[in-house]
């Protein structure tokens, strides 16, 4: 939940205008005669006036930010680590109709680590995997999305109303972006059928085969958390610049009492303490817990004694978590800090129904359209040498 604490007077500005364009909505017969200028300087003043009341949003919640670092600084908060598993041997089936036995036994190597993966999600809300993608791939992905980001900076400057195909819900605040990726092969280039034809090299598509393709890193673990029908629900990086500063403590959704969303931080530089990482606070996505973080008379008491781990990564790291753990991201420092990049992506649980009271961060044109066994098979025609295999999704730019 944000705390968010509004000026009285700024809502009575808001109010005021609000009410004004009513009149005029009401009675058009009478302002329409009124000049273009005066409705422009309304209009004008009306989008001052939200802009205020944003900008003290902001403001109430760095407090309550800083606030909440000092609560849960009364433990020490210990580094996220990634647990120390040894994959099972496969058991023996009881001969035929062996059931379970018999399942278990068939499973490969990958499959029954992810079983032990998977418990350590259902317990604690998140999972440190380390070298999730290798060195090399995080570097070509860092330096391909940091130049998307130029490329989306200089669209939305020509017109900032496409922000939407570009940014997700991060694109306000202050150094810090949720920058929504594209499928396609020479990403925002491609948008609206540009020319590529100088991109020699599908630097996501290689990322995605290595995390989520036949012998991925991340494949089998999903497999189990949502099945092969779970729904590709999100697809960005989220950059965080020095000068960033601390968000609140949140899930990222309303509390389900079936984990509706499974998702992924991927570090495509070292994440030291200084730039940011995020902070977790384990075995918080219970119904329990998420009341009390609701009650106001008990919530700073769940912060300060709260078991929280800092998630400092190393290139290449990741973590997976369920959406419903509280959690927030530090401040990347002024004068410490560095240009923090994540990949993110998750997979929704087709178990949950209905409207998850959260939008993933993805192009619009991708919501929905691609489950984890959609997104293998295309890899799987990926590694078969088809470079056009996700040109089916199209650039995810509604129209």
């Amino acid at each position: 939940m944000f705390f968010v604490r509004t000026r009285f007077s700024i809502l009575l500005l808001v109010l005021e205008f609000s009410s004004s364009f009513s009149y005029i909505k009401s009675y058009g017969a009478l302002h329409r005669r009124r000049s273009h200028s005066t409705l422009f300087l309304e209009m004008s003043s009306t989008s001052a006036a939200q802009d205020l009341l944003y900008q003290d949003q902001q403001a109430a919640m760095e407090r309550r930010a800083l606030q909440e670092q000092k609560l849960l600084s009364t433990k020490k908060v210990k580094e996220l680590k990634a647990p120390k598993l040894k994959i099972p041997a496969p058991k023996s089936g009881t001969g035929f109709g062996g059931g379970a036995s018999t399942k278990k036994s068939s499973m490969s190597a990958m499959q029954r680590l992810a079983s032990e993966q998977a418990k350590i999600v259902h317990r604690e809300g998140v999972i440190r995997i380390n070298q999730a993608l290798s060195s090399d791939q995080s570097d070509k992905l860092r330096e391909y999305i940091l130049e998307q980001q130029s490329l989306a900076s200089i669209e939305t400057a020509k017109d900032l109303s496409i922000s939407k195909a570009f940014y997700g819900v991060e694109n306000q605040r202050k150094n810090r972006c949720d920058l929504q990726l594209s499928l396609l092969q020479g990403g925002f280039a491609a948008d609206n059928g540009g020319d590529t034809s100088s991109t020699d090299s599908h630097v996501l598509a290689d990322v995605l085969q290595q995390l989520l393709g036949k012998d991925g890193t991340l494949g089998s673990l999903f497999e189990n958390l949502v099945t092969m029908e779970g729904e590709f629900y999100e697809l960005a990086s989220v950059i965080t610049n020095p000068g960033s500063p601390r968000q609140i403590v949140h899930p990222d959704l309303p509390h389900k009492k079936i984990a509706p969303l499974y998702v992924i931080f991927l570090a495509l530089q070292d994440v030291n303490e200084f730039m940011g990482p995020t902070t977790f606070l384990l075995r918080t996505h219970t119904i329990k817990e998420n009341d009390i973080f609701n009650d106001h008379s008990q919530k700073d008491q769940q912060l300060a004694t709260a078991d929280s781990r800092l998630a400092t990564l190393k290139k290449g790291d990741a973590v997976l978590f369920d959406a419903r753990i509280l959690h927030c991201g530090n401040a990347n420092d002024a004068d410490k800090g560095f240009d923090r990049a994540l990949f993110n992506f998750s997979f929704r649980n087709p178990k949950v129904q209905g409207s998850l009271g959260y939008a993933g961060s993805i192009r619009s044109g991708y919501t929905g359209a691609m489950t984890l066994r959609d997104m293998s098979e295309v890899l799987v025609a990926y590694g078969e040498g088809d470079n056009d295999a996700f040109a089916k999704y199209g650039d995810g730019i509604s129209r």
